[in-house]
């Protein structure tokens, strides 16, 4: 990917844009945005041409070009559309959002299958330790969560994980009654299992202009 598309963005945009173009790339996947929809339609085409010397292909249910933008909004609610479309990128939906003083930023929440599938592995894992010891099931889930929320952690996420914790208890509390027919567990007692075990959701990853300015912060830009 670097010789097939790093490389060739760079001179891309150097040579071929009439606008700003942003690239974020991990493996396989990468997001551009771009100033303008021309630039895009554009790029598209010449990209589908670049990886073709390569052997290579877009895949046709992930690519995919969208109006997304602090602009965005006020441009379909003009011509009677509905709200920006979101896409989905490294296990987050990004979708269009506000911040209190009502700027634009990018919203990010869980996605949703990745969340589904997480839970359903969990269930099965719940299952296979249904009669070991509270305090180990406890602290195992209590790491599951501490991952969790260093990934997800992210600001304007906080519902997502918060509901993630909550499916999580709920499938716990479940196993933990099957544990025995004749023994009741009532909610009180279970959430003082949830207080002892399972944290509560934090936000991990601060704002990018946050950590950019911490990065640089005494430092001159490099330009």
């Amino acid at each position: 990917m670097h010789y097939a598309f790093d490389l060739w963005v760079k001179e891309w945009r150097q040579s071929e844009a009439g606008g700003e173009v942003y690239v974020v790339r991990y493996v396989d996947d990468f997001v551009l945005g771009f100033q303008y929809e021309g630039d895009a339609r554009r790029f598209l085409e010449a990209l589908k041409e670049r990886l073709s010397r390569f052997h290579l292909e877009l895949h046709p249910d992930k690519t995919r070009l969208i109006e997304f933008g602090r602009f965005a909004t006020e441009n379909r609610r003009r011509r009677g559309e509905g709200k920006p479309e979101s896409f989905d990128f490294l296990g987050f939906t990004h979708h269009c959002a506000k911040t209190r003083a009502g700027r634009f930023r990018v919203g990010r929440k869980t996605l949703k299958k990745k969340a589904t599938a997480k839970l359903r592995g969990l269930k099965a894992q719940l299952r296979q330790r249904m009669h070991a010891p509270i305090p180990e099931v406890g602290a195992w889930l209590s790491r599951v969560l501490h991952g969790h929320y260093n990934y997800y952690g992210v600001p304007g996420n906080s519902a997502a994980m918060e509901f993630f914790r909550d499916r999580l208890s709920r499938l716990w509390y479940t196993v933990l009654r099957r544990r025995s027919h004749k023994a009741r567990l009532p909610w009180e007692r279970m959430n003082r299992l949830l207080s002892r075990w399972l944290p509560r959701p934090r936000i991990t990853h601060p704002w990018p202009e946050q950590r950019f300015d911490a990065n640089t912060r005494g430092r001159s830009p490099v330009r």
